[in-house]
């Protein structure tokens, strides 16, 4: 192992591995609703007008995010691709790239809050985390966030180490932390001033000291951050009147405080009871590692961890609007302290991986690489054309899974199960996205309403009834319109090439509302499953007759 870590080696092999399970799946996977289809379009219509400040979804303003991850969208669309081109890939690339980089990153910090074993294990697990790859998948702000959050704190951690007798900090550790905080506050706003806001805090209270955040040279800091956020600001508050922040504040942040936002509502311990699936397959050491990490939360990298993990996951819970991905910005934090365990363990210094309550918790997590290898089979079944042989394997790779991994368990060989563990997940997800992923045609719904439109009308103007979700709009053109059954009627009989999208069961209505002599021409049904709203659809293409 020694020599893997040597000079530049870890990295190479690190990005080997990131390739091997990122990339793949990343053209093939269509659009997703909703929140990264709106990105996507958001970000398309910026490319398309030019208009790098004000963020908007066809008419509407859109305030929900800021700015930074819009920019970085159109930078890879306008290099690699084309605004008017309706292929995901372009749009997905800053999250790819973040993905990488937190995973890089995981090793470097990692390395100097502990040593580079640990910072190996670490990035590896970072690397074949569930909630990472699907995040490295999508067109969103949350792998971005990772990125910058681990930027942040890891250069925090760097600063606290050096005041705890570790390594001297480097002479860019304050600058990065800086522009690092600027970048993110940009692509999501507080969120990760608040998790450092509440490391710095927690250590200052536990250690009783403030003296050691001077090596962030803050005033030099404060400056960097305004100069990088106050001038958009300024520019979108003058040209929306104020009503992008005030928006933003209104209607995404309080709710988001206050109550549960678009029904994503889940009482305290929600993202605990989840972390084992969200961070599956390194969850295996998960539970024994915060019990040791609490134990020994004297030792500087230990307590750092905890301080990043700790307070800000109990805000995140508190907070009534809750998603999967709101607490991914504590995952290296938990994945540095499952690594040092089972260094410790390896070291000689820890044995309690092997007890009654370890391998309860072993039972139960087996359990997910069971339910992953039924759902492989099961799903194309539920949203497909039935069986698939596709599907079988990734339902192997789950089961070998769990059985190589009990197999070095009952051989004490924690290590290794972890490794083979993160090996044969990694393998599991690929083929879950790359074999699986194409046969649910069930769930792209979207994407077989724009084919069927190229088919029958291609060039045409488009209406939809029923069913608004912003992948439609972003694989058939800005201009589509989302409309009421009457709606749809005005814009068939006014717009001579047109279609209309209608769900069935606003079919009477649009018929009733069409001029007696106005006839139309049904071009068939696309069937299958709204996912966001978990409804089945019949979609009716319908086209002015020809006379």
């Amino acid at each position: 192992m020694q020599a893997i870590l040597q000079g530049f080696r870890p990295y190479l092999l690190l990005l080997v591995v990131c390739a091997a399970i990122f990339l793949p799946g990343q053209t093939s996977l269509p659009a997703m609703d909703r929140d990264e289809s709106r990105f996507m379009q958001a970000t398309r219509q910026m490319a398309e007008s030019q208009d790098y400040v004000v963020v908007r979804f066809q008419e509407e303003l859109r305030a929900k995010k800021p700015v930074g991850i819009y920019w970085l969208q159109a930078a890879a669309v306008n290099t690699f691709s084309h605004p008017a081109k309706t292929e995901a890939w372009p749009y997905r690339l800053p999250s790819l790239f973040a993905a990488f980089a937190t995973v890089l990153m995981t090793f470097f910090f990692g390395s100097r809050l502990f040593d580079r074993r640990i910072g190996m294990i670490a990035a590896l697990t970072m690397a074949g985390t569930l909630m990472l790859t699907v995040e490295a998948h999508l067109a969103k702000t949350d792998a971005t966030l990772l990125a910058l959050t681990t930027l942040v704190q890891g250069c925090l951690g760097l600063v606290y180490m050096q005041s705890r007798g570790g390594k001297a900090a480097p002479s860019w550790a304050s600058l990065a932390f800086w522009l690092g905080m600027g970048a993110s506050i940009l692509v999501k706003g507080p969120v990760t001033p608040m998790i450092t806001a509440l490391t710095v805090i927690t250590l200052s209270v536990a250690d009783r000291r403030v003296g050691w955040l001077h090596g962030l040279r803050p005033v030099m800091g404060i400056i960097i951050t305004v100069a990088m956020v106050a001038p958009w600001m300024a520019a979108v508050s003058g040209q929306t009147d104020g009503q992008f922040l005030g928006k933003a504040v209104r209607e995404d942040l309080l709710p988001k405080l206050l109550g549960a936002q678009e029904s994503h509502g889940a009482p305290p311990g929600f993202y605990l009871l989840l972390l084992s699936l969200t961070l599956w397959p390194g969850s295996l050491f998960l539970w024994p590692s915060l019990a040791r990490s609490w134990r020994e939360r004297a030792l500087p990298g230990l307590r750092f961890a905890l301080a990043w993990a700790g307070p800000a996951w109990l805000v995140f819970e508190l907070i009534p609007t809750k998603l999967p991905h709101y607490s991914l910005p504590m995952y290296p934090a938990i994945i540095l302290m499952i690594a040092a365990t089972l260094m410790a363990v390896r070291d000689g210094t820890y044995d309690r991986l092997a007890g009654g309550a370890a391998r309860l918790w072993y039972a139960l997590w087996s359990l997910i690489g069971l339910a992953v290898a039924g759902a492989a089979l099961w799903l194309p079944v539920k949203y497909g054309e039935g069986f698939t042989l596709w599907a079988v394997p990734t339902a192997v790779a789950a089961v070998a899974l769990v059985v190589t991994v009990w197999w070095h368990l009952l051989k004490r060989h924690f290590l290794n199960a972890l490794i083979w563990a993160l090996a044969l997940g990694a393998m599991t997800q690929v083929t879950l996205v790359t074999l699986v992923g194409p046969h649910l045609s069930d769930l792209w719904v979207s994407e077989a309403v724009a084919r069927r439109i190229d088919e029958v009308a291609p060039g045409a103007a488009v209406a939809a009834v029923g069913y608004h979700e912003p992948s439609l709009v972003f694989l058939t053109g800005t201009k589509t319109r989302l409309t009421s059954a009457e709606g749809a009627a005005a814009f068939l009989t006014g717009t001579p090439q047109s279609i209309a999208v209608v769900n069935e069961a606003d079919l009477p209505q649009l018929t009733a509302a069409l001029p007696p002599t106005f006839k139309v021409t049904d071009h068939g049904v696309v069937t299958g499953l709204n996912y966001s709203r978990g409804k089945p659809v019949r979609l009716h293409l319908l086209t002015p007759a020809a006379p």
